[in-house]
């Protein structure tokens, strides 16, 4: 697991960056203790890739949907980069497993704003950004029976009682915030949710790395469960 000096470590370095970008740059680097911590515990292989390209979502869909056409993108070159990457458990033939996909989203500055004695601003458009990222990695994972996307929002847009918070509710699937949502849920399985973590208050590396570890531990022996241990 993660030490107390790891991540002691990581919030020095951070704390150089501006806040989105340092909490752009902060669930990069848990996502990477993450990694090592379950390569460390269950022997394994976890590799992490900065971006997944639109093209490969429509050559997997191909393969598992033969009878139904999927367009290519029109832009060959269009992929997502998600703040954490997408963490990989690798098999002995060198097949992938997603585990982990992070994100964050910074959002609000009307706090600051009315202390400074500045009128407010609209709210911003972060959360449909995300909507849009959900939407791929979904389509990307329809084949497993787990959803391993994590998101981390803060800032005043995201305070108790805010209706940017019902745009969150929406790309939740209208389950609970602030709660893990790793397994599909739903009779057969069929509805991927994935795990929504807003507030108001910043969200410190410790809990970022324990919200993160958890979902990849399920992620990892839902993958043995499914298709054998042996093959890892």
């Amino acid at each position: 697991m993660a030490t107390s000096e790891q991540l002691s470590k990581l919030h020095k370095q951070m704390q150089l960056n501006k806040k989105s970008k340092y909490e752009d740059r902060l669930i990069s680097s848990v996502a990477k203790i993450v990694a090592e911590d379950l390569q460390n515990e269950y022997g394994v292989k976890i590799e992490i890739e900065s971006r997944l390209y639109i093209r490969d979502i429509v050559k997997d869909l191909r393969k598992r949907f033969p009878e139904v056409k999927f367009e290519n993108p029109e832009n060959n070159n269009s992929f997502i980069t998600p703040d954490a990457g997408i963490s990989y458990l690798i098999d002995k033939e060198s097949n992938k497993y997603v585990v982990l996909i992070g994100e964050t989203k910074c959002q609000g500055t009307n706090d600051e704003r009315q202390k400074q004695g500045l009128s407010k601003q609209a709210m911003g458009n972060a959360i449909e950004r995300l909507g849009k990222n959900v939407i791929a990695f979904r389509t990307y994972l329809m084949n497993e029976s787990i959803f391993p996307f994590v998101c981390f929002g803060d800032g005043c847009d995201f305070a108790k009682g805010s209706s940017i918070l019902d745009r969150v509710h929406a790309i939740s699937m209208f389950r609970s915030l602030n709660e893990d949502h790793t397994f599909n849920e739903g009779k057969d399985k069929e509805i991927s949710i994935g795990s929504y973590y807003f507030r108001a208050e910043s969200w410190t590396e410790s809990e970022i790395f324990d919200i993160m570890y958890d979902v990849a531990k399920k992620s990892v022996n839902y993958y043995f469960e499914k298709y054998g241990r042996e093959i890892f």
